[in-house]
């Protein structure tokens, strides 16, 4: 089992739009997966929350759970564990930080991002795992042209240490569109661009941490039973 932690320290980056997008395409793919909803906006379970799957796929928790919610999961047959973190406090973020294997770094192309997303690079090297950028809500490209607010943001973030992702997800109104009806885009719209910049990250994603099922997937009708996120609320009561 593979844990991926989403952080942006700062509010608006796109943090819970990656977070979704990435864990439903990936569960798409095949995969069993559980959402952790660290942040407590608990934006992703508002997204989440209605869908057949929640009650196996949503875990809305807190970041001193977390090992008890990935140790779930690994002993229940879950192949990835997204945790969408919250921007506050340091201590929580880093402590999504130490259970991954991989932290998504999200940040939009701006001055004040790029300062932003500097932070989270600090805490995913105090925490020792790999990390990658991703940049978000990006301009579209203009003749195959980035625009320039993109170029500098790649300039700015090039000696911060942290590889950045070749996928660029482009800011479009198709996420707003499928979470609106409670999907990701790669649901919404499986031919659109959106979609197809969100199977690339998923690919990016899956090349850092080898992602594959833990045993065969389960049929598709079946996924929404009994899962890892009932037997982590058994043992959350246990603890209580």
């Amino acid at each position: 089992m593979k844990t991926l932690a989403v952080l942006s320290r700062k509010g608006g980056a796109g943090k819970t739009t990656v977070s979704l997008s990435v864990a439903l395409a990936a569960r798409q793919a095949g995969l069993r997966v559980v959402v952790a909803d660290v942040d407590p906006l608990h934006s992703a379970a508002e997204v989440m929350r209605t869908r057949p799957e929640a009650s196996s796929m949503l875990f809305e928790t807190t970041a001193s759970k977390l090992f008890i919610v990935q140790d779930a999961c690994r002993q229940n047959g879950c192949d990835l564990l997204v945790i969408d973190t919250p921007a506050a406090p340091d201590a929580d973020v880093l402590r999504a930080a130490n259970v991954a294997d991989l932290c998504l770094a999200v940040a939009r192309p701006t001055s004040l991002d790029v300062a932003a997303v500097r932070e989270s690079i600090t805490l995913i090297r105090r925490a020792g795992h790999p990390g990658l950028v991703v940049l978000n809500q990006c301009p579209p490209t203009r003749g195959g042209e980035e625009s320039d607010v993109v170029v500098q943001a790649l300039e700015r973030l090039r000696f911060g240490h942290l590889p950045i992702a070749s996928t660029k997800l482009r800011s479009r109104i198709a996420y707003q569109r499928a979470f609106a009806h409670n999907c990701a885009v790669t649901e919404w719209d499986p031919a659109s661009e959106a979609a197809a910049e969100v199977l690339r990250l998923l690919a990016e994603i899956s090349d850092q941490m080898t992602l594959a099922p833990a045993g065969p997937a389960p049929p598709r009708e079946a996924r929404s039973g009994p899962g890892p996120v009932h037997l982590m609320r058994a043992a959350l009561k246990r603890l209580a």
